[in-house]
């Protein structure tokens, strides 16, 4: 027999295995000699009346064996003599596209221009302690792509690109907690995240694939406008059926060798913004309406969004890569640019919540930048990082003001404790931003601390620039094949094409890709 049930319930309840058998005795769910079995479908925090609940949906198996919980099987025939297929990027897209192939029966050979996740940790110590920018492997660059050391949040909205459940279920099946399966809004942590993406690398490779690292593609090898594959960094082509372009949205090398090889791009719209960061405790007390948050209640999100005027122009202001109990943390991909993004560990516990709060930059903002052609955007915000860092003193420390001298337009005398490890220097962010980014700031500010009581704070402040919300330059593809509109068995793929916005997201795009491929390759 299985019993359905929808509960609401206090947080000691909801989240302690013990409690919950007890109030479903008590409350009758459970038959007397009957033996359960308790399987948890989904959870969700409700804290929008004074008393924070959980929604917790479950299914009592009584006197029955519990179903799997997985589906997915990550065991198949070895692809080492099969055709190979050309995967550039070892991010989520890259990733789950090689997973996919092997599936299939294809050869993957992963390409990824930045290091492993072990060693790539050297890589961004140094950016945190020393100031030194690895171009080649940084917060961006490596094994995982940026969502390894940003954070791991999992929701997304994209339900219509593929089976979230399954993207889920292929990272429960290479070591990450059942937990994601039943949360609302699943996250891994970036303490936990490393050791699964290594998992999936030795997967691929055990069934026949190849990860390869420090190998930067170069070129791409086209003829007849057929693309047969890419060329290297010392000079060797690796060609097979396909190519599969996954290299994120910071991968400008890319961007302009596709420029250069007159292989359409588009110059897209992106978010532009800053990172702001208040104490945990004071977005708890926001958001749960209580001064202590307690022993089961999770480190308090938000989202929050609103619609600004300039100059007689409606553009929405909305927070980004929200990271509860986390830090903020240098992502430029370059020596001589300061970019900020956010991560959280497993168990948010930092004394710290921050968010990208970011504004929305169409083509018709950056007219100055329309003589790049497809690369206006790109140059926009490459000028943007670039003028943070001189401002800041060119080193990776990062231009930041307190909230409200930011609102009121005053240079802040002093500036908090942050979590970003390589300093901040007080900046006006009017010298940083241009005019349509920081007056919509302004007014989203005063917004959100009117629908928010105590976010509007001097013991609040932001950093600078949160530029990297996306790729600001999209790859054009046919909607149906996902092959490039005008080069042949080239794929664009993932958040660096356009086409996704964070790792499940990117996950199923990269499956799709490889699938699509797979399905021309299997018509010749």
């Amino acid at each position: 027999m299985i019993k359905k049930l929808d509960l609401r319930l206090l947080p000691s309840v909801a989240f302690d295995d013990t409690a919950l058998l007890e109030h479903l005795n008590k409350e009758g769910h459970i038959p007397a000699h009957k033996e359960v079995n308790l399987l948890k479908e989904r959870r969700s925090i409700d804290a929008r009346g004074r008393q924070v609940l959980v929604n917790l949906s479950l299914s009592l198996f009584l006197d029955e064996p519990l179903p799997p919980t997985i589906t997915y099987k990550s065991t198949f025939a070895n692809v080492a003599t099969k055709k190979q297929i050309i995967i550039v990027g070892a991010g989520p897209a890259g990733l789950f596209a090689a997973l996919r192939c092997i599936e299939l029966g294809y050869k993957p050979i992963l390409l990824e221009r930045g290091k492993d996740v072990r060693a790539r940790r050297r890589d961004l110590a140094a950016i945190n302690k020393d100031h030194i920018v690895n171009s080649e492997s940084n917060y961006c660059f490596g094994e995982g792509g940026a969502g390894t050391y940003s954070d791991g949040k999992l929701y997304t909205r994209s339900s219509k690109r593929g089976d979230i459940r399954r993207i889920l279920e292929i990272l429960v099946a290479h070591g990450a907690k059942e937990d994601i399966l039943v949360d609302a809004h699943p996250h891994i942590g970036t303490n936990k995240l490393p050791k699964i993406i290594e998992t999936i690398r030795e997967n691929i490779r055990v069934h026949g694939g190849e990860v390869l690292f420090d190998t930067k593609v170069v070129d791409l090898i086209v003829e007849k406008n057929v693309c047969k594959g890419v060329v290297i960094q010392n000079g060797q082509e690796i060609t097979g059926e396909g190519v599969i372009l996954a290299t994120g949205h910071s991968a400008r090398d890319i961007f302009e060798l596709l420029d250069r090889k007159k292989i359409q791009i588009e110059s897209k719209p992106f978010a532009l913004g800053v990172r702001i960061e208040h104490q945990q405790k004071l977005i708890d007390s926001i958001q749960y309406h209580c001064d202590d948050r307690g022993d089961y209640l999770p480190a308090s999100s938000y989202s929050v969004v609103t619609q600004t005027n300039y100059k007689g122009i409606q553009r929405g202001v909305f927070s980004f890569c929200m990271c509860p109990g986390g830090f903020i943390v240098p992502s430029a991909t370059e020596q001589g640019e300061v970019v900020v993004n956010g991560m959280s560990p497993s168990k948010r516990d930092s004394e710290f919540s921050n968010s990208g709060i970011v504004v929305s930059v169409e083509n018709e903002d950056i007219k100055a930048y329309h003589q790049h052609g497809a690369l206006a955007a790109l140059r926009f915000q490459q000028a943007i990082e670039r003028n943070a860092c001189v401002l800041a003193g060119n080193t990776q420390k990062a231009p930041a003001q307190l909230m409200q001298d930011f609102v009121n337009k005053k240079v802040s005398a002093t500036l908090l404790d942050c979590s970003y490890q390589p300093g901040l220097s007080s900046v006006s962010m009017d010298e940083v931003l241009p005019d349509f980014i920081t007056s919509r700031l302004r007014d989203a500010f005063k917004d959100f601390g009117n629908k928010m009581r105590g976010y509007l704070t001097n013991n609040a402040q932001i950093v600078g620039v949160e530029s990297r919300t996306s790729s600001p330059v999209r790859i054009p593809r046919d909607k149906d094949t996902y092959e490039h509109v005008q080069v042949r068995r080239l794929f664009p793929c993932g958040e660096g094409a356009g086409y996704a916005g964070g790792i499940v997201s990117a996950a199923m795009d990269g499956e799709n890709c490889a699938t699509k491929l797979i399905e021309l390759i299997a018509k010749k």
